[in-house]
């Protein structure tokens, strides 16, 4: 790419140097390659008009190259990798004493917002309770169990499906759960999934495989599997069929989705964050501060009905 770069003019012969460099020291794929040359094609474009080469911009440019993007309506991940092409370019010619500062360095990478959490209303929730319902014998049971439990505590699907069968206080009120980095929570659980847990036993034994008949097992959920409970796959398997009973869309079904339901739903009804920390087992508040969406909901309606002058009160 560089065996004629000293017969170009000098914006492309520094460009094919970089890439060179790129290519030769750090083994960047071609089409990666290609995309940091759009990019930077792209910058050229943009400040000709200010009659500044792009291996001379200075850090006022970038800066309203940046915002130039964020007017044409390009999310902030494309416009980071934009800004990291510059970047790169930039800090290559500074490291070649091609020039003697880097115009990038006080500028911070747009930020892409964090994707809200995909979660069922309260009805869609409902609807798939229900649909659990109607599956009959001890498989039904078992999904009752199984989704009672999911619903009532916010598990992780690893957690809910490797539950231990003595993961029950003696009263009845709490799931010990084992959770990430091997730390234990006291989890409480509501009535119906009580009932369901206690329904769900009577038919156990059933799941059960052979070798273990008389041995018994120490997961509440066992299975032939090879770690001995019930698979997350098939879980997740079950719970997409359920969906289709319940008239759902069964890409919008998951274990994680009704984690997501169970958090927003809470929170929805007054649940203080630090509380839903500890149920949902995060070890820093900022993973729980996703769910603020809802309080931001619920803030507007408060706003809208118990404000003097919103005339809802």
């Amino acid at each position: 790419m560089g065996r004629h770069s000293k017969f170009l003019d000098p914006l492309r012969r520094s460009v094919n140097l970089f890439l060179d460099m790129l290519m030769a020291e750090r083994g960047v794929a071609a089409n990666t390659l290609e995309s940091y040359s759009r990019d930077l094609a792209d910058f050229q474009a943009f400040i000709k008009t200010t009659n500044v080469a792009v291996q001379k911009a200075r850090t006022g440019h970038v800066r309203a190259y940046l915002k130039h993007l964020s007017g044409q309506g390009l999310a902030a991940r494309t416009q980071a990798r934009r800004l990291s092409a510059l970047r790169q370019y930039y800090r290559f010619l500074y490291a070649e004493n091609m020039r003697d500062d880097d115009p990038t360095a006080g500028i911070d990478s747009p930020k892409a917002g964090l994707a809200l959490p995909k979660y069922l209303s309260e009805d869609e929730v409902d609807g798939l309770l229900g649909a659990a319902a109607l599956y009959a014998g001890p498989e039904g049971k078992r999904l009752v169990a199984l989704m009672e439990i999911l619903y009532a505590t916010g598990l992780r699907v690893s957690e809910l499906v490797g539950l231990p069968l003595a993961a029950l206080t003696r009263d009845g009120q709490m799931l010990l759960v084992r959770g990430k980095g091997n730390k234990e929570r006291m989890v409480p659980i509501s009535e119906p999934a009580l009932d369901a847990i206690l329904a769900y036993l009577d038919v156990r034994d059933g799941f059960l495989p052979k070798a273990l008949k008389e041995k018994g097992s120490p997961f509440l959920f066992p299975s032939r599997a090879k770690q001995g409970f019930l698979t997350r796959a098939r879980f997740a398997q079950i719970l997409k069929e359920l969906a289709v009973v319940a008239n759902l869309e069964p890409g919008r079904v998951s274990p994680h989705v009704l984690r997501h339901s169970f958090a927003s739903h809470l929170l929805a009804h007054g649940v203080d964050l630090r509380a839903l920390q500890q149920m949902l087992g995060h070890s820093d508040i900022s993973t729980t501060q996703i769910y603020t969406h809802v309080l931001d909901e619920r803030l507007k309606r408060l706003v809208t009905t118990a404000h003097p002058l919103s005339g809802g009160a």
